[in-house]
């Protein structure tokens, strides 16, 4: 590439490449050229981008010595331009801006946009969504970034970003795993959304998933696998036993019991006040027709004359 080539960033026999997806928008709007060369000097990142990493820089360094920056940066002017300074900010690209000065270019293409700054961290959130490498929790935050900041809905998450909507749903439940299976899920480098949405389906003890995460990273289990896994079943709810009311006359002429069954798990209690014999007390709650045995027994002939 020769110097003036290298001083440009842009190849003199190359034109620069544009993403329709901007493109076309960007001259819908203002119906001229839209692409220009801007000192790096000139630029600046956005302390807000989304990508928390930039990763490895080799590869698209040596890339840019060779061919300089084929796709251009996006770029919005500063609303109070520093003095002698910075002119505009990024709003995507800012991989191939650093790119780009270790290299020991002077300019760069860009595009500019004339966006606000929420808007420009819209187009921010969405353009990162659409790298492939991004981890399963970097796109769920993503997703959460466009959904409480800028009000999406799934569907329309799923449209900006070309992703079915049930994805986007399944792929926002990650961010229930607990914050330690986190960190072991990036120290395996297990990648898979599938297998890390069944691992959160198989246990909700932090623990255990942690250890079924370390079994993955060293099975190589896969969905189908941990499907496959037999499930342990939850353990029985013990039967408790119904509370059984039981009265004898005093006189030993009858006696009588009747089961009261607990209900929902809840052991029944009658009520009963300071002092008060539990007994006398549930003889005249929920037992029917029993309070009025008492009164029989005097009588001849009648129920409350035989012993039970």
């Amino acid at each position: 590439m020769s110097d003036a080539a290298g001083r440009r960033g842009l190849p003199l026999q190359m034109r620069m490449r544009h993403d329709t997806h901007f493109v076309e928008e960007l001259a819908h709007r203002h119906g001229e050229p839209i692409g220009r060369l801007l000192p790096l000097a000139a630029i600046e990142p956005d302390p807000r981008q989304p990508r928390s990493s930039m990763g490895d820089l080799e590869e698209l360094v040596a890339s840019i010595r060779d061919k300089g920056v084929l796709e251009p940066i996006l770029v919005r002017p500063l609303e109070t331009p520093h003095h002698d300074g910075p002119t505009h900010r990024i709003i995507s690209g800012e991989r191939r801006y650093h790119a780009a000065d270790e290299a020991g270019l002077i300019e760069v293409p860009v595009i500019e946009m004339e966006v606000g700054e929420e808007e420009a961290l819209e187009i921010a959130l969405i353009e990162n969504l659409q790298r492939k490498d991004l981890t399963p929790f970097e796109e769920a935050e993503g997703y959460q970034g466009l959904a409480e900041r800028h009000g999406y809905t799934h569907e329309q998450i799923a449209d900006a970003v070309g992703r079915s909507r049930s994805v986007v749903t399944e792929t926002l439940s990650l961010l229930r795993m607990p914050p330690r299976a986190r960190t072991a899920v990036q120290a395996l480098g297990i990648q898979s959304r599938s297998v890390l949405l069944e691992v959160l389906k198989s246990t909700r003890d932090e623990d255990e998933m942690i250890a079924l995460l370390e079994q993955v990273a060293r099975s190589g289990l896969n969905r189908d696998d941990l499907r496959a896994r037999p499930r342990p079943r939850a353990a029985a709810r013990p039967r408790r036993k119904p509370y059984v009311f039981k009265f004898r006359a005093p006189d030993k002429t009858y006696s009588l019991s009747h089961e009261l069954p607990q209900e929902h798990g809840r052991q029944e209690r009658p009520d009963r006040g300071p002092g008060e014999n539990p007994r006398r007390a549930a003889s005249g709650r929920g037992l029917g027709g029993f309070s009025g045995l008492s009164d029989q027994r005097s009588q001849p002939g009648t129920a409350g004359n035989r012993s039970q």
